[in-house]
């Protein structure tokens, strides 16, 4: 690790592999530790062995490793997301991008350099763009005719140019023409393409309204925690909750706040037709993952973390 050394002068001095029998054996299948010394601060490097966990869980695995061998446990990463690193900083969690970032609170130390995946925010993509790039990595990224994808999402000749364009113009995909057709490519995995892309892709939700539930059509897409509940193991909420890519029928009888929770459900209105990307009674999952994602009350984010790798799993699933 000379980047420590390098860059903040921190001496470091490695010894073998920590041996910590106290811990269970699902730490020790997720990670390898390592013992160090960091100008003399005993501490256990944490290195996954794969694809990280939620940070919530990861949280608790450090805090055990951090309680069994009395030592600072810090996370060695090879990469990690805009999104990961929020909530590794907002959880004081320590961690090493090795040669990008520094994260040791408890030696008050913060050091982030800027790096080539860490540019300007940008404006937002369009809607229809980003019904693309989600329709693609359900897709499981790879290649797609955007021919095939317009005819899936009913979108016009001019409107999946449009969109793939601007998935060129962001460095998401590469585009190339195949006859009189464009081929979208990437050889990101669906959830690096997901991960890289979420700080572009803004919540699908302009705003929520309150009708009553008399009004209510039959086919109407389960939205916001009401969708949770249907891909998780959550409670559904006191007050049942829609997505709807208008929401003119209600003008007369919306409110913009919840009168009577029985008589009123709640309606999303969505920045795109929710049922472009649905195959059931609710939402799709990474459009609801957008939704959700500013809330951080634990049971939500662990929801929808394991929402997710669904996804990931199905997707591969699907490939195979």
């Amino acid at each position: 690790m000379d980047y420590l050394h390098k860059t903040l002068g921190i001496q470091i001095t490695y010894k073998d592999n920590a041996n910590i029998p106290s811990l269970p054996n699902y730490i020790h299948a997720k990670y390898e530790l390592k013992e160090a010394s960091l100008d003399g601060v005993k501490t256990i490097f944490v290195f996954p062995r794969g694809d990280l966990d939620p940070v919530s869980a990861v949280k608790k695995h450090l805090d055990r490793i951090k309680k069994s061998a009395g030592a600072q446990a810090v996370l060695v990463l090879d990469r990690l997301t805009f999104r990961q690193k929020e909530y590794l900083l907002r959880d004081r969690i320590p961690f090493i991008v090795d040669g990008k970032q520094i994260y040791l609170p408890f030696m008050a130390t913060c050091l982030q350099e800027r790096c080539d995946s860490e540019k300007r925010e940008e404006e937002e993509l369009l809607p229809s763009a980003q019904v693309l790039l989600l329709y693609y990595i359900y897709h499981g990224c790879g290649e797609l005719l955007t021919a095939d994808a317009a005819r899936a999402l009913d979108f016009s000749a001019m409107s999946v140019s449009r969109a793939s364009k601007q998935l060129e113009e962001t460095g998401f995909v590469k585009t190339e023409k195949r006859g009189v057709g464009k081929v979208l490519l990437s050889r990101k995995t669906p959830r690096q393409m997901f991960e890289e892309a979420v700080r572009r892709l803004p919540s699908p939700v302009k705003r929520t309204v309150y009708v009553p539930k008399i009004e209510m059509t039959d086919g109407m897409l389960l939205g916001g925690y009401s969708a949770l509940s249907g891909y998780s193991m959550l409670n559904p909420p006191a007050v049942n909750c829609y997505a709807a890519g208008s929401v003119s029928k209600w003008d007369k009888t919306a409110s913009g706040r919840l009168q009577d929770a029985n008589d009123q459900c709640a309606i999303e209105l969505w920045r795109y037709d929710p049922r472009k990307l649905a195959d059931g009674k609710c939402v799709d999952r990474l459009s609801l993952a957008l939704a959700l994602r500013h809330d951080k009350d634990e049971r939500t984010e662990e929801a929808v973390a394991e929402m997710l790798e669904q996804v990931w799993r199905d997707i591969e699933g699907k490939r195979n």
